[in-house]
């Protein structure tokens, strides 16, 4: 049966693709730039295929925002497809512009549409998605939907180890004197995304890539919030294997109520780079 409320998300959200089947989520496409090519997140390329031109094209690539029109476009979307309401849950405002063109395209738009600032990235707005979804599934309405995406949001724990600073130095995502210290140490920084401010902060970086990955390990369970169930994210750009150890040591120490793993989208991998890996996860109260 046609939803009265339609979820609507951006690439970003990395929400596994039997998820947005079974929930019935609609995508907008985040785009990346090689150059003069452009190419719409996970669907003119997959994120297997950035990762391994990443590493091989001279060019370092950029990112754009979806149009104000593209979400208009799935607006319409969700509108023949029964809906009265929609709610969207968009990358943090203080990460992107994306919530603007969402913003723009509300004004032009008859239905009410309900916009949230997911204050994260990836399965940090991924979770808030799914976590509305499933309260739609239970008949909740909107106020049920909203009420479990702030739950999430509020209690969403993200710590990301990178193998290496330059994706970001690129990207011009870093200072000067953070540049300089890099190229010293060579170190594997440690961030995070705050959950109230929707920014990255740095944490404690490593020296090796094992101490790097015990550091992300030991900081995520230093940090979640205590409560019930947990559901967790393993989340890799192009490093399945350390991700798989990663999971299955969670498994055995934390057992949590849900868990999977999932590669990073290309729009996230151009200022993470390669082999990065994070753990996204909260709480049920």
């Amino acid at each position: 049966m046609p939803h009265r409320i339609a979820l609507i998300t951006d690439s970003t959200c990395d929400i596994p693709a039997e998820w947005r089947e079974k929930y019935e989520i609609i995508v907008v496409p985040l785009t990346i730039i090689f150059g003069d090519q452009q190419y719409l997140d996970g669907v003119d390329m997959s994120a297997e295929e950035f990762y391994d031109r990443l590493l091989k094209d001279p060019i370092h690539p950029s990112t754009s925002q979806p149009t104000p029109q593209m979400f208009l476009d799935a607006f319409r979307q969700a509108l023949d497809n029964g809906a009265q309401e929609i709610m969207v849950v968009t990358i943090s405002s203080a990460m992107s512009g994306t919530i603007l063109s969402v913003r723009q395209a509300a004004e032009e738009y008859g239905l009410p549409v309900h916009i949230v600032d997911g204050k994260s990235n990836s399965m940090g707005i991924g979770w808030q998605v799914i976590a509305a979804a499933r309260a739609r599934e239970a008949g909740g309405g909107l106020n049920a939907m909203l009420a479990a995406a702030a739950h999430v949001r509020n209690t969403m724990t993200y710590y990301i180890t990178l193998d290496t600073i330059d994706y970001l130095s690129r990207g011009g995502r870093i200072s000067d004197a953070a540049r300089l210290l890099n190229s010293v140490l060579k170190i594997k920084p440690l961030i995070y995304v705050n959950r109230e401010k929707g920014a990255v902060g740095a944490g404690i970086p490593a020296r090796s890539r094992t101490s790097a990955i015990e550091g992300l390990y030991k900081e995520f369970f230093k940090n979640i919030i205590p409560g019930k169930a947990l559901h967790l994210t393993v989340l890799h750009n192009a490093a399945l294997e350390e991700a798989q150890a990663l999971a299955e040591r969670i498994k055995k120490e934390y057992n949590p109520a849900e868990m999977f793993i999932s590669i990073v989208c290309p729009v996230l991998g151009v200022h993470t780079g390669p082999r990065a890996l994070a753990l996204c996860g909260y709480t049920e109260p």
